[in-house]
């Protein structure tokens, strides 16, 4: 049977304002890619996040990014590779502090935002995030898009590596993402995000803004945790693809 891993971003509020229903979430997703701190979260969230994942039995991710609240870690920075790796162990390390005070552990790494898109294609930042997740100890899996160089690093040093897909994200014909700021870059049509879950999930493929079918091979599906109406959306993906023969479980 088919498998495919069901993950969200988490945890993404501070202090008192919450962009994610948490709670939610944690109902009908596999794993949780929590906010460190850097682009979002603080320890009260981080902490509650991991207690309600380890009750439900989700698997726990480290979301790593630049240090960019004000801008939910999305704006392009430059740091020194030394600098990103620390900084990228540092967030590593504080969310394990809350996941094993909760009876779980961090079991994977997942750049965010600008990060995220940055190791897609830029050797020096990949292999920094690399080598913050060495730093931090373990050989955590790292997840991001199939061919980028974060993931290509990852193997190289003997870290699992999990592709992953986005269901409402636009792809290009290469099988990048759309950028944001192009119109189109978000699925916003619950039926089209279902439809596109299956499609991934069952034959590793994808059909870019252009038209194009495009192969997108991944293990994990991501979706928003801070769109309108993400759990209902999630609910209707999760079910959809068990509906076709797809099993929905974690990676890790």
């Amino acid at each position: 049977m088919t498998s495919i891993d069901l993950n969200a971003d988490l945890g993404e509020g501070f202090g008192r304002w919450r962009l994610t229903d948490d709670e939610g979430l944690l109902s009908i997703v596999t794993s949780a890619n929590v906010a460190c701190g850097f682009h979002a979260g603080d320890p009260p969230t981080m902490r509650r996040v991991c207690e309600l994942a380890a009750e439900r039995g989700v698997t726990v991710g480290a979301q790593v990014s630049y240090r960019d609240l004000a801008g939910f870690g999305r704006r392009a920075m430059d740091v020194p590779p030394a600098e990103l790796a620390a900084e990228v162990a540092y967030q590593i390390g504080a969310l394990e502090v809350f996941a094993r005070a909760a009876g779980t552990r961090v079991a994977y790494v997942k750049p965010h935002g600008a990060l995220y898109n940055r190791v897609l294609r830029d050797e020096e930042q990949a292999a920094a995030v690399v080598d913050g997740v060495l730093l931090a100890g373990g050989a955590l899996p790292v997840l991001g898009l199939p061919g980028s160089r974060v993931l290509e690093r990852a193997a190289g040093a003997g870290l699992p590596v999990v592709p992953e897909a986005f269901a409402d994200r636009a792809y290009t014909d290469r099988g990048t993402l759309v950028p944001r700021g192009q119109e189109g870059a978000v699925v916003a049509e619950p039926e089209s995000v279902v439809a596109r879950s299956v499609e991934l999930a069952r034959s590793g493929t994808v059909t870019a803004l252009s038209g194009a079918v495009v192969e997108v091979r991944a293990r994990s599906l991501c979706v928003h945790g801070d769109t309108p109406g993400a759990v209902d959306l999630a609910r209707r993906v999760r079910e959809r693809l068990e509906a076709s023969g797809v099993r929905v479980e974690a990676f890790a």
